[in-house]
């Protein structure tokens, strides 16, 4: 059975979607004449101005929050272990697909906003709800209700996979690995503090996410930081390294195995699209619930989702991964990570392991209400006090259990929701495109 997913996995994270990602992204940057590249500097004033709702705005949380949520989800295990297994299957060279993968992928992040604000709905509790199922179903028309439909069931899944079980069972391995701490242990404290917050839904989610999220990414950052100015007169080299292997691949070198032009493009892909999410779908769903009077305004605030995740902190983990050396160790995945910041700095493994903790906690906080929404999309309102319980119950089953199996189904579904999502995107990108091009021609981005 693990062979056979495996292969399955395999297959759907082939060539044929990661084009179709990057296609997507470019095209909605070509449609767009590279809109959130032009507007980047506007993306970052709205986003400080995004900390209060906006006079008139309507939602659940301030548009500044809808971000720190779907950061939350996505500055994770990515940036940490995405990152080190891109190096050690592609070589340096892969980080520099994961930019271009981040580059397109603002584009993607700012369509799916837009229209996750421009379709929204109120749920029959009057909460604003939307993402990928509703934009389907209310942009495409009742006809293509089936596909919405089978967006949210691929994403209700995932949910279970990607960010509950696999995130507390990482929690787990890395606080018996580093401290001793029993993995049940682990996992009931875990499930005790998502209640705490989750119980409040999208606005407690997003109060915590508006505080912890900021200060993880800081605090990982200026670890990182730290490092490279001990080494900054090999971060010159580092950087040109990337950019030389991206389009020669990299010889075998110490426990580096060595590694093609092709290997380097398709991890640097895989691995880019893992960490920011751009396409997959998941981010709309909270920028849905943002507080805002325009979807030209929140669709500016998460497309700086992709370049803080991706060209900020995945750009600081590969840095001290290669200036320090530790690629070619031999070493992959968060433990490539932990060798090279112990190497660059005294005790720095506890900043990866630290990073890990927290950042899979956010993780299993935004994936919460992803899940929650698709759920309350696919059976109503009813089902979601019930989802929420059965969440925590599965943050203490994941923590204690073998997810060999479980990790990749739930690649799988992360995938197969894409496709859906990718057929939304570019059928409903006129509206995008119009909506845009309205919105700075008649002043009110200055508004």
């Amino acid at each position: 059975m693990s062979d056979f997913l495996g292969a399955v996995s395999a297959f759907v994270w082939g060539v044929p979607l990661l084009v179709l990602l990057l296609g997507t992204g470019l095209y909605l940057m070509v449609g767009l004449r590279f809109l959130p590249w032009r507007r980047l500097g506007y993306g970052v004033r709205m986003t400080l101005r995004g900390r209060k709702a906006q006079e008139g705005g309507e939602g659940e949380i301030t548009p500044f929050q809808a971000l720190m949520t779907s950061l939350s989800a996505t500055i994770g295990t990515g940036n940490i272990a995405g990152v080190a297994t891109a190096i050690f299957l592609g070589g340096p060279g892969a980080v520099f697909w994961m930019w271009i993968t981040a580059l397109v992928g603002m584009a993607t992040k700012y369509a799916e906003a837009v229209l996750a604000v421009e379709y929204r709905e109120t749920d029959a509790e009057g909460r604003f709800v939307g993402g990928p199922m509703y934009y389907i179903r209310n942009g495409l028309g009742p006809s293509w209700a089936w596909l919405g439909a089978t967006f949210a069931f691929f994403a209700m899944i995932a949910a279970f996979g990607i960010g509950n079980t696999v995130q507390s069972n990482s929690v787990a391995r890395a606080l018996e690995g580093s401290f001793g701490v029993p993995y049940i242990v682990t996992g009931l404290v875990l499930a005790g503090l998502t209640a705490l917050v989750i119980m409040g839904g999208v606005r407690r989610i997003g109060a915590v996410a508006e505080r912890l999220v900021p200060l993880m990414a800081v605090l990982y950052i200026g670890g990182a930081l730290l490092i490279l100015a001990v080494n900054a007169g090999d971060v010159p080299a580092a950087i040109g390294l990337i950019f030389a292997d991206a389009f020669t691949g990299t010889a075998a070198s110490g426990g580096f195995a060595g590694a093609g032009i092709l290997m380097a493009i398709r991890f640097g892909v895989a691995r880019g699209v893992f960490s920011n999410e751009a396409g997959l779908g998941s981010a709309p769903i909270a920028h849905a619930a943002a507080q805002t009077r325009d979807p030209v305004r929140q669709g500016t605030v998460a497309m700086l989702g992709t370049f803080i995740d991706t060209i900020v902190v995945c750009t600081m983990t590969a840095l001290v991964i290669i200036t320090t050396g530790a690629w070619t160790s031999g070493e992959t995945g968060a433990e490539l990570s932990a060798l090279a910041f112990d190497t660059g700095l005294p005790g720095g493994d506890l900043i990866v392991t630290l990073g890990l903790v927290v950042f899979a906690f956010t993780t299993i906080l935004g994936w919460s209400y992803y899940g929650e929404r698709a759920a309350g999309y696919l059976f109503g309102t009813r089902v979601v006090m019930p989802f929420r319980a059965l969440w925590i119950v599965a943050l203490v089953i994941g923590a204690v259990g073998n997810l060999g199996l479980i990790w990749i189904v739930a690649d799988i579904m992360n995938a197969l929701m894409a496709i859906p999502n990718l057929i939304g995107l570019i059928a409903l990108s006129g509206t995008v495109f119009a909506i845009s091009r309205r919105y700075f021609s008649e002043g009110r981005a200055y508004s």
